[in-house]
């Protein structure tokens, strides 16, 4: 099939077309409704009378409903047809979900927690999940699809605009659903092959890549404070109080045996006050990625404890900003830095530029600068660290500026 299939304009036609003929629907039966109460007040017609059948009005009232479910029908079969009709020359990544998390798998093996495509190719996503029902959604590409254990499922999309997207799970999945995020990064096709090749490390960190690559974060934070899971922070070394499958409980130093073990059967030897939620990894990560990731908790403890995304997830903030351009319920962080913003201060309009000091006001006391068209829902965030304030507002300034329309 040719690549010059456009699925969303066709699922943005049929949402058009659905939306305009509800609306002309509620027009006209509102404005009847309306006429009749009028029309047929008791005053102008104290005494009922019986109104004649009319065998054109069956015909039109059944017709014409008829007409529009059909067209209606018809125009979404097509745009779901063009969501499932893969191009030949598609691109074919393997999608994995887990609790809470994606992995990305390519065809040299290479693996990533963020979805790395080349612009303007056809993407074939190859879906399953690790463990219970999820979702892939990326509203960008009006892209949804259940991904489900022991099942393969798949979708595609033509990424035409170099940019980073919202992945997120529309599924939900427990107790860190709403932090199973990730991004879609759109780069140009030789920016792609360098990275794939391994020759390009946009994140910069290393080994400590691994533990987002794997899903670590979403339950084991790496600046001490508390998840699902146990935190990885200076985790090294200290002394565990271990639960075994049959109740008995054993001290553990967390040495690198204990740490492989901890990663490949988890739960073997469960530490004390956690649930039995972690999967096993036991063939998932190669031999030398595992190594690698023992040698750094062992070596070099844990990672900047100020990572801007980090703390972006865990105060909620992309709940409400998004980071691909799209509004929600407040404005995009893609291209807030340094843009003009129309704020009311006082009751008075104002424009401000977007740097340190407004950003860090717009946190610390989101309502007394308030971006013009939205509304007072943003709370104050004064518990935040300085630490964590500047980690946020160092992150937003790397997200740049909204991709072209």
């Amino acid at each position: 099939m040719s690549t010059s299939v456009d699925a969303v304009a066709k699922v943005d036609a049929t949402f058009l077309l659905i939306l305009g003929i509800s609306v002309v629907v509620l027009v006209l039966v509102t404005a009847l409704m309306l006429f009749f109460v009028w029309r047929y007040h008791h005053s102008r017609h104290p005494e009922p009378e019986h109104e004649g059948e009319s065998w054109w009005l069956e015909v039109v009232w059944t017709i014409i409903p008829t007409v529009l479910a059909v067209g209606m029908f018809w125009f979404g079969w097509d745009s779901y047809q063009a969501l499932r009709a893969v191009p030949e020359n598609a691109l074919e990544v393997k999608v994995e979900a887990y609790m809470w998390g994606w992995n990305f798998e390519y065809g040299n093996g290479r693996r990533s927690n963020i979805l790395y495509v080349p612009q303007k190719t056809p993407i074939k996503l190859t879906m399953t999940s690790r463990d219970v029902l999820h979702s892939f959604y990326v509203p960008a590409f009006r892209l949804k699809r259940d991904t489900v254990p022991g099942m393969q499922t798949y979708a595609w999309f033509l990424p035409k605009e170099q940019g980073d997207y919202d992945i997120l799970c529309a599924e939900y999945c427990g107790v860190k659903h709403a932090n199973m995020l990730s991004t879609v990064r759109v780069v140009p096709e030789e920016k792609y092959e360098s990275w794939l090749a391994g020759e390009l490390d946009e994140e910069g960190k290393g080994d400590e890549a691994l533990f987002e690559t794997y899903g670590c974060t979403s339950c084991h934070s790496l600046d001490g404070s508390e998840g699902v899971g146990p935190t990885l922070y200076n985790i090294y070394g200290k002394t565990r109080i271990l639960v075994l499958p049959d109740g008995t409980q054993k001290e553990q130093i967390a040495d690198k045996a204990y740490l492989r073990r901890a990663i490949l059967y988890p739960n073997e030897e469960l530490v004390q006050g956690y649930e039995a939620l972690m999967a096993s990894y036991e063939g998932v990560i190669p031999e030398d990625e595992l190594l690698r990731m023992v040698n750094w908790m062992a070596n070099q403890g844990v990672g900047d404890a100020s990572l801007g995304r980090q703390v972006a997830e865990d105060q909620g903030c992309l709940s409400c900003h998004s980071t691909d351009g799209s509004d929600v319920a407040g404005p995009s962080f893609r291209g807030l830095y340094g843009s003009m913003r129309v704020v009311v201060e006082d009751g008075a309009e104002k424009s401000v530029v977007a740097d340190d000091a407004y950003i860090r006001a717009s946190i610390l006391n989101p309502k007394k600068l308030l971006t013009k068209g939205y509304g007072e829902l943003m709370p104050a965030y004064d518990a935040l660290s300085e630490e964590e304030l500047l980690a946020l507002i160092d992150w937003i300034k790397t997200l740049g500026v909204p991709p072209s329309k």
